[in-house]
């Protein structure tokens, strides 16, 4: 990660530095995440791997859901799918969910997740964040794809959205968070297939 300089002036070394240390406390933090999971994750833990002092890891954050709340909404900044727009609903829902599957092909984003949702059953403040920071801006980005498909007359215009969006995300992430299930291109081409036929089925009742 590039250091930025400020009005022309030089990057202090106390400004690399302090990057340095961030960098090595958001990976030492998400590797004890995996590792010991939410609720036995601590603040001790986390500095010892990331070989700083608890004050480094306070100095940014008051508490470990601080902590762990800033990091992930980063991480869903950083991996947010760009929607697709080819002008036809079936390639944009192919590669909608070639994004997903790319980012839960990651071994340690998958662990994480999977801990976190389990976690989130019993903390609200984690499950309030997970739905704001990760859940929320995935599912504006398949409302619009399935918008434009009702705009351009492929989906009927008494489509049950929220429905429509769950069938756009969550058989992948049951695939393949939680059953660890294969999804090469021929799963992803048959998914994208059979979602498409769903989709025109996902209409309110009258």
């Amino acid at each position: 990660m590039a250091v930025q300089q400020k009005k022309g002036r030089p990057v202090s070394g106390g400004a690399v530095l302090r990057e340095r240390v961030t960098e090595a406390i958001t990976e030492a933090a998400f590797g004890e995440l995996a590792d010991a999971g939410y609720a036995r994750l601590s603040m001790v833990a986390v500095a010892r791997r990331a070989g700083v002092g608890k004050a480094a890891l306070y100095r940014r954050w008051p508490s470990k859901q601080a902590m762990i709340t800033e990091l992930i909404r980063s991480k869903v900044t950083e991996t947010l799918p760009r929607t697709p727009a080819t002008g036809a609903l079936h390639t944009d829902l192919r590669e909608l969910l070639a994004a997903y599957r790319s980012q839960l092909a990651n071994p340690l984003l998958a662990l994480i997740g999977a801990e976190l949702l389990a976690e989130s059953r019993r903390d609200s403040t984690l499950a309030t964040m997970l739905h704001t920071e990760v859940a929320a801006p995935r599912r504006l980005a398949a409302r619009a794809i399935l918008q434009d498909a009702i705009d351009h007359g492929e989906l009927p215009p008494t489509l049950d959205m929220d429905l429509a969006t769950d069938l756009l995300i969550a058989p992948l992430v049951f695939r393949m968070v939680l059953i660890d299930g294969h999804s090469d291109d021929d799963y992803l081409e048959t998914l994208t297939a059979a979602t498409l036929a769903a989709l025109k089925a996902a209409v309110r009742r009258p």
